[in-house]
């Protein structure tokens, strides 16, 4: 991590007059300076020396006191805050504080007590107990009439242990005024005014930061885009979760999509355009401008609204999709992007269900599937591209929690972060490999993580993603605890060298804008964390989301709210844009000429979306008038992005599509290579012929590719494609190994009977647990029938002493073998209890369920005649075990296997082993 210095810049006098006097207006508001706080604390957490702090006031002639408690910026989660041994000094003596009554006491949570905690028991601060005191929950105001005689107050401010023995992070931070302060959440202490807002975070090395915006001109962002013109379009977002949040000022008119603009080029925001204002768009999650076409994501709807007239004003409203649920939920519909191949890129959380056209049909996607979480095959969040118009929507992963936003790089990669159960330091960041189970519930049952199943994950941010099951695609990173919010891929060259062609991600929970430093790992990406700006002493910065301007600076949207998470929302009153730039670089717009097509190509190579889309529409018009002016750019700019930028327009010109994928899978760039094979795929052109060219390529990620291109083809060549993949893959590589699964999509019988006369190298490692690739392929696998073994040409199958004719469902039958007998070559050690023996048996979850009951059964009728001779005794406890989990109900009755469970119920006393 780099080393951080503290920012100072703030905000002018002339920018707040200016601020104040454009907004005011526009929110009818006139706001007073607050009172400031005469005492206060340091943020109090379980960190601090003894859980508190000192506190001490000078009230001499004062006529009132407030004690006030805040959150310390982390959430309102288990902050029990005590007042301990208050007391009131002057020269008639000291005065306890509990034997003066309050004039009024609130807090957010449990009853404001004296001599308790706020829940009514004894009150404890770091185990200790408190003489005596005032127990209470962040937020609170407790409000005393004074009586004369007293000069000064004094009192031991800390967390109470109801709240610390909780484990959730309790954090408070304690205040003392003589004047009332006002709402907490609505008037905050001084520190958190706007000319203060800069100088609260921690900003990285080679970079400086600046307020853009800032409250009134803006209030609460949760999503912003940023245009061909630097002006900034924001969800502004007042009526969150009114059922949750009935505290707060309800906007009878609706929440707004705002445009900010910097007309003077001083870096900071001086006009305020409210684009739309409706009750339809509360709580919106996303915008995303296109030229004249804005979309914006809010409740159960994504709309188009179209500014015909260049008053940047919306004069027309469409849907694009509908239906979906989650109305009102940080779970629902995101904001859209749009993507290098010229498509829409987007996803929803676990809330969001389904997808609805605007005529109310649901959605059928371009695999035939309805996209709807009913595990066939979707579940949970979901992430999909679509065309401009909505149609052929793709679905290409699921089955993750609550993936905020996604971005997609040059070469059409995709990118996202996922957020874990609450407090279960599992976030996640994610390389959406396409058409994955991302593994945030079971595939099959759809059960929760911390249900019991076997080959458990021992680490809780391992096993929140099921990431021990076959078939689940592996994180990219994990960064712990935290609310991730909005991300992009930073393709410009204006911020330091580390940060360049890396993802630039906000985690509101932690108070940071990190980057993620991606590297390659096998056939997948692994990633280091660079931090921009930390919140390290303003833990209200709420950082929602990130984008890259046409200069090449970032714009930073800050929710800025004493908590994150619970669909709470304390502050309403408040809301900023930050500028991240190199040290020096003034805010500013580059000339474009979009009308002709040396002009457009230019603007390609934007860093920033909304100009790269303009871009791409006037070039992409212009057909084959662009070819040569976008091929130069293909055949000798040095910047690979760029050059991928104009491979897919090249690739979409009438009768041009193989000319340019021939010459990119042919490239020396193994990216090219990989957007070659997504140009195909994009064409629909047959993709056979290409990756019977690359099955042997060098590279890990575009073999990787090749595989998920061949998901959706049929036919025996796809399978022979998948099969000399197979044997030059490196399947302890478990990307690798997930890409198969994906390529291979039910075909699994015939995969693994063609691969059955292929020569596979042995491998070992954690995946294959001691076989070879063909092991690997089989503990992946989902089957429903082996169709490559015809009836009469089966083989016998034989545990023990009892044989049984292989079925059509074979796959089953071939794990129970690799269980019950060395998976490697003779004289290799049996699996018995070992780790790859609950791997083999947590497999055969992803089977059928009859033929897996079959399996077991076989299994067991071998133990039962004394079979499983090359287990000891504890490995065939173990598999009798497991086995007798998986056989139906019925198959207990059998004499042989009661006998069977008998004896395992009567080892289990002894043993400790579960049956």
């Amino acid at each position: 991590m780099k080393f951080f210095h503290r920012a100072t810049a703030g905000l002018s006098a002339r920018y707040l007059a200016a601020a104040l006097g454009v907004s005011a207006l526009a929110n009818q508001v006139c706001l007073a300076a607050p009172p400031k706080p005469i005492a206060s604390t340091a943020i109090v957490n379980t960190e601090t020396p003894g859980h508190a702090a000192k506190i001490e006031a000078d009230i001499k002639g004062q006529k009132d006191l407030y004690l006030v408690v805040t959150d310390g910026g982390n959430g309102f989660g288990s902050d029990w805050a005590n007042w301990a041994e208050p007391k009131l000094i002057g020269p008639k003596g000291d005065m306890k504080l509990t034997d003066l009554k309050w004039k009024n006491a609130s807090a957010d949570w449990g009853n404001v007590s004296i001599n308790k905690n706020v829940n009514g028991g004894d009150m404890k601060i770091a185990g200790k107990p408190v003489e005596f005191g005032i127990g209470t929950h962040a937020n609170s105001i407790i409000h005393f009439e004074l009586p004369e005689g007293y000069d000064k107050f004094v009192a031991r401010a800390g967390i109470d242990n109801g709240g610390s023995d909780q484990g959730m992070g309790s954090s408070v931070q304690f205040f003392v005024y003589t004047s009332a302060p006002g709402p907490i959440g609505q008037n905050a202490p001084v520190d958190r005014t706007p000319e203060n807002a800069v100088a609260g975070l921690d900003v990285t090395d080679g970079v400086e930061l600046n307020l853009f915006a800032a409250e009134p001109m803006l209030l609460s962002p949760s999503n912003i885009d940023i245009d061909h013109l630097g002006r900034v379009w924001v969800c502004e977002v007042v009526n969150y979760r009114r059922f949750a949040n009935g505290n707060n000022a309800e906007r009878v008119e609706g929440d707004r999509i705002l445009i900010l603009e910097d007309t003077n080029g001083d870096g900071m925001a001086d006009k305020e355009t409210v684009f739309y204002q409706g009750r339809e768009i509360d709580s919106a999650h996303g915008v995303c401008v296109l030229g004249n076409r804005v979309i914006v994501s809010a409740g159960d709807s994504v709309f188009s609204f179209y500014d015909d007239n260049g008053d940047s004003k919306a004069d027309r409203k469409e849907v694009l999709f509908t239906g979906i649920k989650g109305t009102q939920h940080d779970h629902g519909i995101h904001s859209f992007t749009f993507g290098p191949d010229g498509r829409l890129y987007f996803n929803f959380g676990n809330s969001g269900e389904e997808l609805h056209n605007p005529d109310g049909s649901i959605v059928v996607d371009v695999a035939g599937n309805e996209v709807r979480a009913a595990r066939k095959p979707y579940q949970e969040g979901m992430a999909f591209r679509c065309e401009l118009d909505g149609s052929k929507v793709d679905t290409l992963g699921w089955n993750f929690r609550n993936n905020w936003e996604l971005c997609v790089d040059s070469f059409g990669t995709v990118w996202q972060s996922d957020n874990d159960d609450d407090g279960n330091k599992g976030v996640r960041i994610n390389y959406v490999m396409e058409y994955g189970n991302y593994g945030y519930k079971d595939e099959i049952t759809g059960a929760g993580w911390q249900t019991p199943r076997t080959n458990m994950e021992e680490e809780i941010p391992r096993r929140h993603w099921h990431l021990n099951d076959p078939g689940v695609v592996p994180n990219l990173l994990q960064t712990g605890a935290g609310s991730p919010t909005g991300i992009l891929i930073y393709e410009g060259d204006k911020l330091p060298e580390r940060f360049i062609n890396q993802l630039i991600h906000c985690d509101a929970g932690p108070n940071v804008v990190r980057s993620y430093a991606v590297t390659d790992d096998g056939a997948g990406y692994k990633a280091d964390i660079n931090d921009i700006l930390n919140g390290t002493r303003d833990q209200w910065f709420r950082p929602s989301d990130v984008c890259v301007a046409p200069d090449g600076s970032l714009i930073v949207a800050d929710w800025y709210d004493p908590g994150v998470g619970g669909h709470r929302q304390g502050d309403v009153d408040r809301g900023r844009l930050f500028r991240v730039a190199l040290p020096g670089q003034k805010y500013s717009v580059p000339k474009r000429d979009f009308s002709t097509v040396e002009g457009a190509a230019e603007a390609l190579k934007s860093p920033n979306t909304a100009t790269r889309y303009l871009a791409f529409t006037k070039l992409k018009e212009s057909g084959p008038a662009a070819e040569s002016v976008l091929a130069k750019m293909f055949e000798s700019d040095p910047n690979p992005r760029f050059r991928s930028r104009a491979l897919w327009l090249l690739g979409q010109i009438d009768g041009k599509t193989q000319k340019y994928v021939d010459l990119a899978i042919a490239d020396k760039d193994k990216d090219i290579r990989i957007a070659g094979i997504r140009l195909a795929r994009r064409m629909e052109v047959d993709v056979i012929p290409v990756i019977e060219k690359l099955v042997k390529d060098e590279s890990p990620q575009v073999r990787r590719e090749c595989a998920i291109a061949l998901s959706r083809v049929a036919g025996e060549n796809a399978v022979a494609s998948l099969v000399e993949l197979l044997k030059n893959m490196d399947v302890n590589d478990h990307w690798s190994l997930e890409a198969l699964g994906i390529g291979a999509n039910h075909r699994f019988g015939e995969l693994l009977a063609m691969a059955d006369k292929a020569s596979l190298p042995p491998i070992s490692g954690p995946i294959a647990k001691y076989g070879d690739n063909l092991d690997a392929m089989l503990w992946r696998s989902r089957d429903t029938e082996f169709s490559g073994v015809p009836a009469d040409n089966r083989k016998l199958l034989k545990f023990g002493d009892v044989e049984f004719l292989e079925p059509h469902s074979v796959i089953a039958f071939r794990i129970a073998e690799r269980i019950a007998y060395p998976s490697g070559p003779k004289g290799q050690k049996p699996q018995g209890n070992s780790p790859a023996a609950g791997a083999w048996f947590r497999a055969l979850d992803f089977q059928p369920a009859d033929a897996t009951a079959a399996a077991c059964l076989a299994l067991l009728k071998s133990a039962s005649k004394d079979g499983l001779k090359r287990l000891d005794s504890s490995q065939k406890a173990f598999v009798i075990s497991e086995a007798l989990k998986r056989v139906h109900a019925k198959d207990l009755s059998d004499p042989e296997i009661a006998s069977i469970l008998d004896a395992a119920v009567e080892q289990s006393k002894t043993s400790g082993q579960f049956v």
